[in-house]
């Protein structure tokens, strides 16, 4: 399960909340005008509704200023809106990150271990890093932040002196059921190290770069070679790793692969890994990484078995976001035909199951409809929505 962030004013929050508020519905909205079906006033009295702003130590990609910005950025796509308001959101924006990048830099320097409000994509500076490669590819504070993630990848000291990989975080899980005790190494592009390794990834294919940058997104895929089960159901990815499991920065000993395969979600399942590591391999020129890569989400999508786990329309960890997933995949495949063809089927798929009841864009209707109208027949997004999910 992936959290949303926590604030303390629930009205505001909601309105603000890309995740499952006003803003994340709003993406909705402004897509259909850009493609012409319903009038701009309808966005531009959402937007309007949304204020103040949040933007102290909370804001995220997915909450306060910088959802607003990202919203704003796709609302005012291939036109002049919004030029003061996106002017001042993006000084919010650059201030608000050179300030987590300090306190995320203090933290390593005492020895301490990360957590994903620090660096994941919906909280932390992954997050705030996809929008900055939106709106100021340019800037001083993306290559800053690329700079902290590559640091991120660096071991790190564990109790006993044992190397635990830099992004190890000493908190459980967010699904609060799964504990594990001293922490843990997280794989998911939601909350672990594949939403660090895709924005690596995407920066290093617009061409920039930091030093150790290729050094940085090698390690992560080591790290995910390591902890892959590859059988005759493909490769997959368990969601994370503790102390209590394999040696966590050292190839993982042979043990039997899981019985059942994970759902094949975005958030944690071999989908959301598998494009992470499609676009590492783009990056880095590894034609086997991408093959392997492409492989592993085909098994899913001829598993009945992985995709029956899939029981909602949501983006997170339902159709919506394997249908969004697999139309990204099949942009950059070696035979895009091989996953265009399996669209079909799982439009019928979606179709069966039942509409949500939360409004929302990440577990709700409004995320599932962006993914269902993008992938009907001779019909491509009209905004890259999608890129909050790290998957473009």
């Amino acid at each position: 399960m992936t959290s949303a962030p926590p604030v303390a004013d629930t009205g505001l929050a909601t309105r603000q909340s890309l995740a499952r508020g006003s803003l994340g519905i709003t993406l909705l909205h402004a897509e259909r005008a850009q493609r012409g079906l319903i009038p701009w006033e309808a966005v531009h009295q959402r937007l309007a509704d949304v204020r103040p702003l949040i933007d102290g130590r909370e804001a995220s990609l997915f909450l306060g200023a910088p959802a607003m910005a990202y919203v704003l950025h796709l609302t005012a796509a291939n036109s002049d809106r919004y030029p003061g308001a996106l002017h001042a959101l993006d000084d919010i924006v650059a201030a608000h990150t050179r300030r987590r990048l300090a306190a995320a830099h203090t933290r390593i320097d005492q020895g301490r271990y990360a957590t994903f409000a620090e660096y994941d994509l919906l909280r932390g500076l992954t997050g705030l890093g996809a929008l900055l490669l939106r709106r100021r590819p340019a800037g001083d504070e993306l290559k800053t932040l690329l700079k902290y993630l590559v640091r991120l990848t660096e071991p790190v000291a564990g109790p006993n002196g044992q190397p635990l990989p830099g992004w190890w975080v000493g908190h459980d899980p967010a699904d609060r059921k799964a504990a594990t005790p001293g922490g843990h190494a997280n794989a998911g592009l939601a909350h672990g190290i594949t939403g660090p390794l895709a924005l690596l990834a995407l920066a290093r294919r617009r061409g920039i770069t930091v030093d150790g940058h290729n050094t940085a997104m090698t390690r992560i895929c080591h790290w995910l070679d390591h902890i892959r089960h590859s059988d005759h159901r493909g490769s997959r990815w368990p969601r994370w790793i503790s102390r209590t499991g394999p040696a966590p920065m050292r190839p993982a000993p042979m043990r039997p692969a899981p019985m059942r395969p994970a759902p094949p979600s975005w958030c944690y399942g071999t989908p959301g890994l598998a494009r992470a590591q499609q676009l590492a391999a783009i990056a880095l020129a590894d034609k086997n990484r991408k093959r392997m890569a492409e492989r592993a989400l085909l098994h899913c999508l001829t598993d009945p078995d992985q995709l029956d786990q899939l029981t909602d329309r949501g983006l997170c960890h339902g159709l919506g976001g394997l249908l969004r997933t697999v139309q990204r995949v099949a942009e950059d495949a070696e035979t895009p035909t091989t996953f265009t063809d399996r669209l079909p089927a799982l439009r019928e798929r979606f179709l069966i199951l039942n509409p949500s009841k939360d409004p929302g864009f990440l577990q709700g209707t409004a995320g599932s409809a962006l993914a269902f109208q993008s992938a009907e027949p001779g019909s491509g997004p009209a905004t890259d929505w999608d890129a909050c999910l790290l998957l473009c």
